[in-house]
């Protein structure tokens, strides 16, 4: 599988570590993981980006979705170590002003909008 997908709680956040490519036949599978950690755990969602080397337009997509989720359960999404190439994306796109880039995990967890 090109995409690896690992679920934590800490700090009263979900951190969900996303590995490998993020593309139009992967972005499903954090879909339902970003879904399912919201609906279980809560909606103060972390996306740990550390290891992840891409993303197109459907991952994106799907960050979208995960922010718009979250805020409608009164939670937020905060994005933690984008690679250069990720970062340059979310910059590009502006997604970035709407959804908060930090980095590393303790930072995005510490600044989480709740």
């Amino acid at each position: 599988m090109k995409l690896r997908l690992a679920r934590r709680s800490l700090s009263g956040a979900v951190v969900v570590a996303v590995e490998g490519e993020l593309d139009l036949f992967t972005a499903p599978f954090l879909r339902d993981e970003v879904r399912d950690a919201i609906k279980q755990d809560g909606a103060v969602l972390v996306l740990d980006l550390t290891s992840l080397s891409f993303m197109d337009s459907s991952g994106l997509s799907v960050l979208i979705e995960a922010w718009r989720l979250a805020t409608s359960e009164g939670g937020g999404v905060t994005l933690a170590a984008p690679q250069a190439p990720v970062a340059r994306i979310l910059r590009t796109t502006g997604l970035d002003r709407r959804i908060k880039v930090y980095p590393d995990v303790d930072t995005a967890i510490l600044r989480h909008p709740e």
